[in-house]
């Protein structure tokens, strides 16, 4: 009798186990459930203000709903839990959204106004707006922020460009003030707009328009009565035309960055000398 075949016992090295990577959503941001308060924009505070509270042609209420790609119905309805039309049922209670004296208070309990108010309302942000006072307290800090940064830029600045700031501000009656006053209307300028004063303070080409305005404010150069030809004052030989609507020095500021205007800017300088 024929031996039975004995099958060959293969090993298989053991598998080490990788554990699956698990993708986490990404979180809503949470609802808080508290008392909210909103009001008009522009400070407005008529003695009573009627928002719009439910769709009709006169006043367009809809929401758009990305995840369904459709535009939503929106109704302000006492007795419902949702501003939706869709998700309301039964016999609906309408109720007014009314602001007083600008302000309109929304206890935590009225769940159904706040989300129409702080979510869905295309009033918002337009014609009222939610108070935030964490977020306007940010605002407040990184507005104070900006107005130091612009003071200490101010109070480390050189008079040189001290003028040239203040020059775009008043024009050319800074060519008549004193250093003393200079400074002063300078952090003056800082601390009343230090935005714009920053934004001045880091454009190359306000100093090169006031090297521009004190050139011929010294007799160096010469802007001719057709305000687009800049000639030398010694011999009226023009050494620059001015772009067709553009102001001659703010021109002439970009002109210095040429090649041959800045031969132009070193013959000027060496005048000044």
């Amino acid at each position: 009798m024929a031996k039975k075949a004995t099958a060959k016992k293969v090993e298989v090295a053991p598998q080490e186990y990788i554990e699956p990577i698990q993708v986490k959503e990404k979180s809503k941001p949470d609802w808080e459930i508290k008392d909210r308060v909103y009001l008009l924009q522009n400070h407005m505070r008529p003695l009573t203000y009627t928002m719009s509270s439910r769709h009709s042609k006169r006043a367009s209420l809809l929401w758009f709903d990305p995840t369904r790609g459709e535009q939503r119905e929106l109704r302000y309805a006492t007795n419902q839990a949702s501003p939706f039309v869709d998700e309301q049922k039964g016999e609906t209670t309408l109720g007014h959204i009314m602001f007083y004296k600008g302000e309109l208070k929304v206890k935590k309990e009225n769940q159904n106004l706040q989300k129409l108010l702080s979510l869905y309302h295309p009033g918002l942000n337009k014609k009222y707006y939610e108070f935030n006072p964490v977020a306007i307290a940010t605002d407040e800090l990184e507005d104070l922020e900006v107005e130091v940064d612009a003071m200490v830029a101010a109070r480390e600045m050189d008079i040189d460009q001290m003028e040239a700031i203040l020059r775009v501000e008043i024009g050319s009656e800074v060519s008549q003030m004193k250093s003393k006053e200079i400074r002063r209307d300078t952090m003056a300028f800082a601390k009343e707009n230090p935005s714009l004063f920053l934004a001045l303070a880091n454009d190359e080409n306000v100093m090169l328009r006031n090297f521009a305005i004190q050139a011929s404010e010294a007799g160096i150069i010469k802007l001719l009565d057709d305000q687009r030809t800049f000639v030398w004052a010694s011999n009226d030989k023009k050494f620059m035309t001015v772009p067709f609507d553009e102001h001659p020095y703010s021109a002439m500021a970009a002109f210095f960055k040429t090649d041959e205007g800045l031969e132009i800017y070193k013959s000027i300088e060496k005048k000044f000398s």
